[in-house]
């Protein structure tokens, strides 16, 4: 299992589609300060926010990963889920949604709210659509996304979360900004994240985060840490507030 998760593991987060024919968005330019460029490494984009390199994104090809019957084994994501505290009616975001694996089953916990499942590929775009119509699914809204923002409306959201994702925005600043701008005054984030700080987890360097690197990059953006889960066998679960929202 380790020999193939190391393999594997850089196709997680099929989310952010970083290839040339990506424009960079307009706000970009009055954001190029925070954020530093140089050669990039093998699995890196050359582009660093706060002394960390934004990895590379895989296409969507890792279809059959994400949906692998071994996830559940490897990641235990059905312990990610039940603890996951949501009202019937919450309104979710899952953003970098891929195939869905995280959104449908969300949708079963807020059978009176919704759950947005927020892409940008648009091959994943079709295959959410496709997931949807054979589940006859009517809690799932697919929203396409771009580099800088996740087209959410304003106020609107009670849980954001990123599975495997956030190390891979191009441009996470602006992305942060415009996630915290949809989040209702007591919405939260929440990032599942491989473990940076286990050499013993297998999946590439790139492609972990270690909690202090994450705390620094949220607090950048108004955010602060409000609980850390240590129950998940190779990922962080680490849930973010606005700051002062528990005052």
């Amino acid at each position: 299992m380790k020999y193939k998760l190391a393999v594997i593991a850089v196709l997680g987060g099929l989310t952010i589609n970083c290839n040339s024919q990506q424009k960079a968005p307009a706000t970009a330019a009055s954001m190029d300060s925070v954020y530093r460029f140089g050669k990039a490494s093998v699995d890196g984009i050359g582009k660093f926010y706060w002394g960390r390199e934004i990895s590379h994104v895989m296409g969507a090809g890792g279809t059959d990963w994400l949906e692998r019957d071994e996830r559940n084994e490897e990641e235990n994501t059905s312990l990610a889920i039940s603890n996951i505290q949501l009202t019937p009616n919450a309104v979710v975001a899952d953003i970098g949604a891929g195939t869905g694996y995280y959104s449908f089953k969300l949708a079963a916990n807020v059978p009176k709210g919704k759950v947005y499942a927020v892409e940008i590929q648009d091959e994943m775009i079709s295959y959410l659509a496709n997931k949807k119509a054979a589940l006859k699914d009517s809690v799932v809204d697919i929203i396409k996304s771009n580099l800088a923002s996740p087209n959410l409306p304003d106020n609107s959201v009670d849980l954001a979360i990123m599975v495997d994702v956030y190390h891979e925005l191009e441009f996470p600043q602006e992305m942060l900004l415009a996630i915290r701008k949809s989040l209702k005054p007591t919405g939260k984030i929440l990032l599942i994240e491989y473990r940076g700080e286990d050499p013993n987890v297998p999946i590439k360097a790139l492609h972990k985060t270690t909690v202090a690197q994450l705390n620094r990059e949220l607090a950048a953006n108004g955010f602060e840490l409000s609980y850390k889960g240590n129950f998940l066998p190779i990922q962080h679960f680490l849930l973010y507030q606005k700051k002062g929202a528990g005052k």
